[in-house]
């Protein structure tokens, strides 16, 4: 599942105004980089939880990220703009492909900024529920791998990512300590494979 979370960007787009949809907007054209600490649980179709893992994302705008998984398995998916490569040391393999082709029109399409989310994906205003503002991301095509996509935003800082795929089943991302427009050193986004390890792929 984690390779379907290659990033938290969000590319620019024009949205109708009201309550949530300008905190989607905000999310869209204002925010430049992002970085979070994130915590992921894997649920069933009854909510009970199956997987937990967690870890630190960095995000530049246009196409840039890096998710770094400390818990419960060391893992690196680092997109550079071109190229998206996925780290396993546990497996002392690396997976790299053109991150183009990787993405399309999937959660990574839109939160990497590769390209116009909203020919992909349509938004529905859910209005509060509990401490956050919703919107709901319906994908326009049917193999997109996820049938809709919740984004919950604490003010204009998005607090909680949520992805319903086709099997009933919900990843859920919830974010702390967020950091808006800050500097990142471009060194996040660069990836050398380590020494003795297995490359796969181009």
């Amino acid at each position: 599942m984690k390779k379907y979370f290659c990033g938290l960007l969000l590319c620019a787009a024009t949205l109708p105004v009201s309550a949530n949809t300008a905190n989607l907007r905000h999310f869209f054209q204002d925010v430049r980089t992002y970085s979070a600490r994130f915590q992921q649980t894997l649920l069933d179709e009854q909510q009970r939880p199956l997987q937990e893992s967690s870890g630190t994302l960095w995000i530049e705008r246009p196409g840039k990220f890096r998710w770094d998984y400390g818990k419960p398995s060391n893992q690196q998916i680092v997109g550079d703009g071109r190229k998206l490569w996925i780290y396993d040391p546990d497996l002392k393999q690396v997976s790299v492909r053109s991150l183009s082709a990787t993405v399309g029109a999937t959660p990574a399409q839109l939160l990497a900024g590769q390209g116009g989310w909203e020919e992909h994906f349509s938004v529905q205003e859910l209005g509060k529920d509990g401490a956050l503002d919703w919107v709901r991301l319906l994908p326009r095509k049917k193999d997109s791998g996820f049938d809709a996509i919740r984004l919950g935003f604490s003010g204009r800082t998005l607090h909680t990512l949520e992805l319903l795929d086709g099997l009933g089943q919900t990843t859920r991302i919830v974010l702390s300590a967020v950091r808006e427009n800050n500097a990142i050193d471009a060194a996040r986004f660069k990836f050398t494979p380590p020494a003795g390890v297995d490359v796969i792929g181009e």
